[in-house]
């Protein structure tokens, strides 16, 4: 590591003004603060500053790191899902494993190219540094949309996320709504068929020639696409091999899903990470809980054949769809979520509702974790604002009373 260090100091002058690469000098920066936490302190010289080591690289490296065991065991469950599909019987680890790497690889690398490319070309404009912020959202567009999405389209997402959802705003820290989810919401509208239905979730083909693909006809909904179509209180979630899709399974997460959506085990293991790190906030992940289960508690008492998903018993709510993953790696993003202690637990708990009606009471649309975290991420400014008011009156009237 020393010959590197020493190596980037001797090329850093040809990347500084003046020097005959200057016009990559964001880029060089880039590369260089990725592996070595910066030196350097803010102006006036001489001014106290604390400098940790917990930059906002390195926090978004734990994120990063946290996402892991969903992205790992989604390989395997895109795998396994599959093999389902084919009616065999027997499912090899390392088998499940490459075939789903192989196929969720290309997008990863459509979602990285895109987004930091835009990124890249907007700091070289601004003369700014290249922001971090899309190390974690490259790999967060492909985990929550099907494994097979076309490469076409999660281009055109990402471009559309980062542009109008990021840059226009100023870049990272500054954008209101969560850009993964964005360039999901933007899947989900303009392209319906990809993001929904009961063949996009398995996935078909045969990525670099490896697996075999599926028959046409071969067709398998999510759990929430199932319970959308049933009615009254006996109901039954079947998997592609038509066994009975149990709570443990869901909890797992061997189900048809988004790529990295579907295990609450492994999205409780990214949680304890982001939790010990510091990064994520433990009221806003407790609220949201409270909140879905408070929904879903009310929903199944009030449980009619006209809504099917309101006799779902409210703890197996939390472990269907995207209701976990929302809840630990999209509501905790301190750039769009409220700020004050008291606001996150305003925030989170009316994303845990908001989440629960959707996916109850609109058959059209058995999911409502995006759309409550978007909406809420509009609302999050608004609230912290509330909060603050509160209590600077609160403040004026304890002001007021001691000066009498």
């Amino acid at each position: 590591m020393a010959s590197l260090r020493n190596y980037l100091d001797k090329i850093k002058p040809n990347f500084e003004p003046g020097g005959k690469y200057s016009a990559f000098r964001s880029v060089f920066d880039g590369f260089e603060t990725f592996l070595y936490t910066p030196k350097t302190t803010s102006a006036p010289a001489g001014a106290v500053h604390i400098h940790d080591a917990l930059d906002s690289k390195r926090a978004m490296i734990i994120v990063v790191l946290a996402l892991m065991p969903c992205f790992f065991f989604g390989m395997y469950n895109t795998g396994y899902q599959h093999q389902l599909a084919l009616g065999l019987n027997t499912f090899p680890f390392w088998d499940m494993m490459i075939y789903g790497f192989l196929t969720i690889l290309p997008r990863v690398l459509v979602s990285y190219i895109v987004g930091l490319g835009i990124e890249f070309v907007v700091a070289q404009w601004k003369k700014e540094e290249i922001q971090e912020g899309f190390l974690v959202t490259g790999i967060l567009v492909p985990m929550i949309c099907p494994a097979e999405i076309p490469l076409w389209m999660l281009a055109l997402a990402v471009a559309f996320s980062v542009i109008f959802v990021k840059e226009v705003f100023g870049g990272t820290g500054y954008n209101v709504l969560n850009v993964a989810l964005v360039a999901r919401a933007f899947l989900f509208f303009a392209y319906p068929a990809q993001m929904s239905g009961d063949k996009v979730y398995v996935a078909s083909g045969a990525p670099f020639g490896f697996g075999q693909v599926l028959p046409d006809g071969t067709t398998c909904a999510t759990p929430l696409g199932q319970i959308a179509t049933q009615a009254g209180p006996d109901i039954t979630l079947t998997g592609i091999d038509g066994h009975i899709i149990s709570l443990w399974d869901a909890f797992v997460g061997l189900i048809p899903g988004s790529f990295g959506e579907t295990s609450t085990l492994c999205i409780l293991i990214g949680m304890v990470i982001l939790l010990a790190a510091g990064i994520a906030s433990w009221r806003i992940i407790v609220s949201i809980v409270a909140g879905g289960l408070l929904a879903g508690w009310i929903a199944n008492l009030a449980a009619s054949p006209l809504y099917p998903a309101s006799y779902i018993p409210a703890v197996d709510q939390l472990m269907l769809g995207g209701f976990a993953f929302a809840a630990v790696f999209m509501a905790t993003d301190p750039v769009t979520a409220a700020r004050t202690n008291t606001g996150k637990w305003i925030y989170g708990f009316l994303i845990g509702v908001i989440a629960i009606v959707i996916r109850t009471y609109n058959t059209g649309y058995p999911e409502g974790a995006m759309l409550a975290v978007l909406l809420m991420n509009c609302f999050a400014p608004l609230i912290d604002w509330c909060v603050v008011q509160a209590n600077i009156r609160r403040r004026m009237k304890r002001l007021k009373t001691s000066k009498q």
